[in-house]
């Protein structure tokens, strides 16, 4: 398991709206000993509410890294990256862009915007886990 330096284990925040790909995420941290506190948003909106504490979201932690598809629903990744990036609150919170895209365009944008890496799906375990790890 991966702790903070409290010992506290960390938030992880995971914004996919493909269940198959929130399966294989979900695995990938179970055998890489990385059960943490793991939390699931399936469209923009969503991801945004859970991050400001709105609604049903009120009482949920800051989490302590983002995993972010782009192609989502309502909101794309983009936009909610850039609201995360623009926040005086959110800003610090590593965010790990993880797509199926491999457009120039879309690795240009989302570092530009800030992101702390762009991983494309599907991805080796090894590296996914060496990734979130170093972040």
């Amino acid at each position: 398991m991966i702790f903070r330096e409290s010992g506290k284990p960390i938030d992880i925040l995971l914004v996919e709206d493909n269940p198959g790909d929130v399966r294989l995420t979900q695995e990938a941290f179970k055998e890489g000993k990385m059960r943490n506190n793991f939390f699931v948003v399936r469209d923009g909106v969503e991801a945004l509410d859970f991050l400001f504490k709105k609604g049903e979201f009120n009482n949920v932690p800051r989490p302590d890294i983002i995993l972010l598809d782009l192609n989502l629903p309502k909101k794309d990744g983009q936009e909610v990256l850039e609201v995360i990036k623009a926040d005086e609150n959110l800003r610090q919170i590593p965010v790990v862009i993880l797509t199926t895209s491999k457009a120039e365009e879309d690795i240009l944008k989302t570092y530009n915007l800030h992101a702390n890496c762009f991983i494309t799906k599907p991805v080796e375990l090894e590296e996914f886990m060496r990734v979130v790890k170093n972040h």
